[in-house]
């Protein structure tokens, strides 16, 4: 059986009376304090116990800023990769702007040479927009975004911004098929800018060369000149670019000289074309045929160079012998030029 011991000193008189303790805590206090703010003792006494406590304070510290910087290092990485993924699309964004906005300009450029280089040879031009291109290597034919509705007509002259692209060949009611002067099929009249020489420019299937067959060897024509449209059956307009002369090649024995040239039209380029409407150039007027054996018969017999039976003074109502020729030699047949028939007078 356990027996508890028994203490006969009275419990509080054991320690020291909490109040004294309290008291000269108190004291002790209020004296340190009154040092401290008005003789500033214990300036370097707090320096020491800063000193002191700053290793215990960095150790109980140092978890919490551990797992701050773990917590910050996954959001900063999670919001650069957010960040990287917006910055991406934008860049994207603005890289498809950009290339639209040099497709624009390029456009425009396009149109406004179109423009300028066709205004002194056209009355009215449309643009049009190349639809379609045609895959056959020995068909240069593209579709156009215009047709009869627009005023497109078979045979009309197809231009760009450097030169004569093409003929309208077929038209439908909103779309309209040009062939190239590349094509095979496709001949077109030119005329050297540099010596007035008129020939026939074909082409030959390469979008990058015509061919002219028709020059002979004695042509005064050479590399570098540059081929323009003579305007004759008032397909083209006239002096529109057409080619430049690359390749002159003469051989003494042969008829004709091999000559090449490059199309200044950008054929296998070009993303919009100008269809136009232009005034053919007026043909010379004919002569009067009431006045044309007039005045032929006034030439004497001996420069007629011969007598034709369809064209004597029989067939022309002015007399026989006219007055103005009465000094030819008495006999001579008076002659007059040869007419065709429906200028003959009646």
């Amino acid at each position: 059986m356990v027996e508890l011991s028994h203490d006969s000193r009275p419990i509080i008189g054991r320690d020291r009376p909490l109040g004294a303790t309290f008291l000269a805590l108190a004291l002790a206090s209020i004296a340190l304090m009154v040092a401290d703010q008005r003789y500033d003792q214990l300036e370097r006494v707090r320096g020491w116990l800063s000193a002191v406590a700053y290793p215990v304070q960095l150790a109980v510290d140092l978890p919490f800023r551990a797992w701050s910087r773990l917590t910050e290092s996954f959001a900063d990485r999670s919001r650069l990769r957010q960040g990287n993924l917006e910055l991406s699309a934008r860049l994207r964004l603005a890289n498809l702007q950009l290339q639209r906005f040099a497709a624009l300009e390029d456009e425009n450029r396009r149109l406004r040479d179109m423009r300028e280089n066709s205004s002194g040879v056209a009355d009215r031009a449309l643009v049009a927009s190349i639809l379609n291109v045609d895959l056959d290597p020995f068909r240069h034919r593209v579709l156009l975004d215009k047709g009869a509705e627009h005023g497109v007509f078979k045979g009309q002259a197809v231009l760009d911004a450097d030169g004569i692209f093409g003929q309208v060949s077929q038209v439908h009611a909103r779309t309209s098929e040009v062939i190239l002067i590349s094509d095979a099929e496709h001949a077109i009249p030119v005329q050297s800018n540099r010596s007035g020489l008129r020939t026939i420019a074909v082409g030959t299937g390469d979008s990058d060369q015509l061919s002219l067959p028709f020059v002979t060897v004695e042509s005064d024509l050479k590399a570098g000149d540059l081929l323009i449209s003579t305007g004759m059956g008032g397909v083209f307009p006239s002096g529109y670019p057409v080619a430049e002369v690359t390749r002159v090649e003469r051989t003494p024995a042969a008829t004709f000289a091999l000559v090449d040239a490059r199309p200044t039209a950008r054929l296998d380029r070009d993303r919009e074309v100008l269809l136009v409407w232009f005034e053919p150039p007026a043909p010379p007027a004919a002569p009067d045929a009431s006045a044309a054996p007039q005045a032929a018969a006034t030439q004497p017999a001996a420069a007629s160079g011969g007598t034709t039976p369809s064209a004597t003074v029989a067939a022309a109502p002015a007399p026989a012998t006219p007055p103005a020729a009465a000094g030819a030699e008495p006999g001579a047949a008076t002659t007059l030029p040869v007419t065709p028939p429906a200028e003959a007078p009646q």
